[in-house]
Parts: structure tokens; C-alpha cells; sequence
């Protein structure tokens, strides 16, 4: 089978199905396993680098209200490629290609491919996924491997955490303006032993004041950019801590604030948001849970 992947998390999952070697063509933000970075890229974007968060934002916003894409598909490619079966995504404008766009050309292709929207809102939904790719590809084996061993995994940081205090957390998915994490976030900080006052579970993120988190109080603040790195986050801390009512927040006060890998870790739904959990746990409860795992950095 020949599969052509237009979500970065997509990938993920299907080189963890072992389906690695059945993909021809990625987007150009496909940068995990490593393997993924030599294939074809499929898509381009049109937001400039270098850029501020602010102008990011500003720059997304002004397009967007244009009814404007932010990716670009090579068509061109996509068709030379000739896959049976195409990932792709509808459930953000900001993050893929326009999936009217790719349902369009893959009815120009000889193959007529089987195009897969993954959509997740929820943790259960992103696991859920990981089925839905086997299924498609045969493959069901090698997800009852992986869902087997990422159950485990979440099964272990709750029974290593019963009993434990939780924490009060607010996880920021954008710096100016703030964003609110939404979709599986709220959830991943439940089961990591923290409560999230601002993110709504299955929901989209959204925009917030930071009166409304200062309001909420959080202990631990979590700053997860959407589609930055760790080194990058850091970066933009800075700006982050001159924005008025920064200074209002309790978790700044009290220096307990988390930089995190949004874009590896974080803001993709595929098989590493076990190890996001892992690392929201160990941040929450360091007492009760060790990992070492390098994606997150206390930074205050």
C-alpha cells in the first residue's frame, strides 16, 4: 500500500504501526522518526518565519478572515505519488491543507484513494485513531500492540499518583494572545494528577484575558506554544513575562513555571501524547513520579 500523510501526528502513528516503509509523501512539518524527514514533502505554508507570536497570530487571523489557507498542497506531487490511501485532517484550519482541497485531487488520481479524516477531540478519540489507521492499512496486530502498551502506561501514572493532592494548572497554547488548551489537554492534566480550571475537555482551545487566569489561580503554569520546540518556547518566554498581568499569576509569583515542547509532544495527536502525560505528572507530583523525559523545562 502506498499512503501519502498530510498530518504530522498521522505519521507518527503509522511509522508506530510499523507502516513506515508504505509511506511516500509527508507535509514538510512530518519531522518525527527521522525517517519521515527524507520523504517527499506534500505541503507547504505560507505564514513568513521569523516571526513573534503576535504577528503569527496576526498574520493567521488576517488570512483566515479572508477565507484564505495557511498550506499550501503540491498537487503535483501528490498525483505523481499515485497513493491509495491519503491522511488528512479537518478539525483545525491552522494546522493542514484544506481537506476540501485534498478530496478534490484525489479524485483526479488513477488510483482513486481512500481519503481518512482523523479528528480527535479527546484522548479516547486520538486512540481510538490509532485503530482506524490499522484498519485501513490491515494492520489491526500491531495496534493492539501499541494501544496495549499506551494503556499500560496511563494505567501506571494513576495508580502511581491515587491519592495525591491535585494541582491547579493552566495550560497556555499561545502566548499572545493567551490560549487556553483544549481537546485531550484538559484530560492529560486530570490524569497527571492536576485540574484544569480553564481548558474545557473535547472542546476547542480558546482565547482567554489573563485576568480570567489570573481569576483561576493556577499553582503550575504549563506554556506549550502550538508548533514551537522546546529551545523555541524559551525563546518567547521573555515577551510572555513583559505582557501585562503576567505578574498576577500565582504560578509566576511562585516560580512555577513549565516550558514544554507544544509541537513534539503536546499538540499532536498521536502515540507521544503518553509520554506529554508522563511529563505533566512528573512536573505535578515530582515526589511520586520519575521519568526523566527531556520535553518539558522548569523555567521560574
Amino acid at each position: 500500500m502506498r499512503i501519502a500523510s498530510l498530518v504530522p501526528s498521522a505519521t507518527e502513528t503509522l511509522f508506530a504501526l510499523g507502516l513506515g516503509p508504505d509511506v511516500v509523501g509527508v507535509t514538510h512539518e512530518c519531522d518525527y522518526p527521522p525517517e519521515a524527514t527524507e520523504l517527499p514533502n506534500l505541503t507547504r505554508t505560507v505564514i513568513p518565519e521569523g516571526l513573534s507570536t503576535a504577528e503569527i497570530d496576526a498574520a493567521v487571523r488576517e488570512r483566515t478572515q479572508r477565507g484564505e489557507h495557511l498550506y499550501e498542497l503540491d498537487a503535483d506531487t501528490l498525483r505523481e505519488l499515485d497513493p491509495d490511501l491519503i491522511v488528512t485532517q479537518a478539525l483545525c484550519e491552522v494546522c493542514a491543507v484544506s481537506i476540501e482541497d485534498v478530496r478534490a485531487i484525489a479524485e483526479e488520481i488513477p488510483s482513486q484513494p481512500q481519503v481518512i479524516s482523523l479528528d480527535p477531540m479527546t484522548l479516547g478519540e486520538v486512540l481510538s485513531d490509532v485503530r482506524r489507521l490499522a484498519e485501513a492499512t490491515d494492520d489491526e496486530g500491531a495496534a493492539d500492540e501499541l494501544l496495549d502498551e499506551a494503556a499500560d502506561r496511563i494505567d501506571a501514572v494513576r495508580t502511581r499518583l491515587e491519592g495525591a493532592r491535585p494541582r491547579a494548572v493552566a495550560a497556555l497554547e499561545w502566548l499572545a494572545p493567551p490560549y487556553i488548551g483544549g481537546h485531550w489537554i484538559p484530560q492529560l492534566i486530570e490524569i497527571a494528577g492536576g485540574v484544569d480550571p480553564l481548558g474545557l475537555p473535547g472542546e476547542k482551545s480558546r482565547t482567554a484575558s489573563w485576568g480570567e487566569v489570573a481569576a483561576a489561580a493556577p499553582e503550575i503554569v504549563v506554556v506549550m506554544p502550538c508548533g514551537f520546540d522546546l529551545p523555541r518556547t524559551i525563546v518567547e518566554l521573555p515577551a510572555l513575562t513583559r505582557q501585562p498581568g503576567w505578574g498576577m499569576l500565582k504560578a509566576a509569583r511562585a516560580g512555577r513555571v513549565w516550558a514544554a515542547d507544544g509541537n513534539a509532544y503536546f499538540n499532536r495527536p498521536g502515540p507521544r501524547l503518553v509520554e506529554a502525560l508522563e511529563m505533566l505528572a512528573e512536573a505535578f507530583h515530582p515526589e511520586a513520579v520519575r521519568y526523566g523525559h527531556a520535553g518539558m523545562e522548569r523555567v521560574s
